[in-house]
């Protein structure tokens, strides 16, 4: 494991970190700072010549084009340095909901940053629950979409919970709310919902099972927590228990959705460490995904198979 080394970038040392430490290593040095005039400026300070190199930066609410760029950067400084293979670990992919054009007009930004990550120079793209499916295409290079689903169903199963039933906050879900049920061995139920524009939904019938039951919505993203709150009001309106579960891969959470969240009543928000949080509230669990994106790094330095770590 001494061929590789590993850095951050600016958006999630934490995560960085943690993920180092699980591979018994430390973060490499490097110096990222700004001109006077706004300019990134990236440079290594140490050498990694004919060695694989793994860089973290993840797509922080607010600050995901500032942290893109630096990725961009940091990718072409790593191949300009003769890196043997550059491998992105990127925890949240931004931009992965532009992935079709709903409207004419619109752009496929998912493709667009796809295309700008491997024109950089990656090799390799580590990343966590893609909104859909069909981004890993996107990607002219090989990509491990980690799943937690694994994880989040350990949790749950500690917690001992009783009757209870996943629930896919709209069709487009239900493929891995099914799997997440599957695996917990409960029943499914899936919400219909409209959106009338950006950020805003509406919840317009549950199909499935949900009365007297405790259910456990499963997302991939919380943005503003909107189509939470409705899907927490629909739930409990057609019999469901008042303690609702949240399990949600990205907690990008932006405005007051924190507040928001705990007004909505939910007992519990489960998060992955996809995206740093700060402050969060009582009722909010994150769940360490250092560990599992630590040993897919273990297994591709070592050339071992890296999807049974996740499947």
């Amino acid at each position: 494991m001494d061929q590789f080394k590993i850095f951050s970038g600016s958006s999630h040392p934490v995560f960085a970190q943690a993920v180092a430490k699980h591979l018994g290593t430390a973060l490499g040095e490097i110096t990222l700072k700004r001109f006077a005039c706004g300019e990134m400026y990236v440079k290594y300070e140490e050498t990694f010549r004919g060695q694989e190199v793994f860089l973290v930066q993840t797509c922080r609410t607010g600050q995901m084009n500032d942290d893109l760029i630096e990725l961009l950067l940091m990718i072409d400084a790593a191949k300009k340095s003769f890196a043997k293979s550059v491998h992105v670990i990127m925890p949240y992919f931004a931009y992965s909901r532009q992935d079709k054009i709903h409207a004419p007009r619109e752009g496929i930004s998912a493709k667009l940053f796809a295309n700008m990550i491997v024109n950089a120079g990656a090799d390799h793209v580590i990343t966590m629950h893609l909104h859909s499916d069909q981004i890993q295409g996107f990607f002219d290079c090989p990509v491990d979409n980690l799943n937690p689903k694994k994880e989040f169903v350990k949790y749950l199963q500690s917690k001992n919970l009783k009757d209870t039933v996943v629930v896919s906050p709209d069709a487009g879900g239900a493929k891995d709310a099914k799997k997440f049920a599957d695996a917990l061995g409960v029943g499914l139920a899936i919400l219909h919902k409209q959106r009338p524009e950006h950020n805003k939904s509406e919840v317009t019938h549950v199909i499935g099972d949900v009365k007297g039951k405790t259910p456990i919505i499963v997302d991939d993203m919380v943005d503003t927590g909107g189509s939470v709150i409705g899907a927490v009001e629909a739930l409990v309106k057609n019999g469901a228990n008042k303690g609702v579960y949240l399990c949600g891969t990205h907690a990008i959470l932006s405005g007051n959705a924190k507040e928001n969240l705990v007004k909505s009543g939910l007992t519990e928000a489960i998060f992955t460490d996809s995206l740093p949080v700060e402050n969060p509230p009582k009722n909010f669990k994150t769940i360490s995904m250092a560990p599992l994106f630590a040993e897919v790094v273990r297994n591709v330095v070592e050339h071992k198979s890296v999807s049974k770590l996740y499947f």
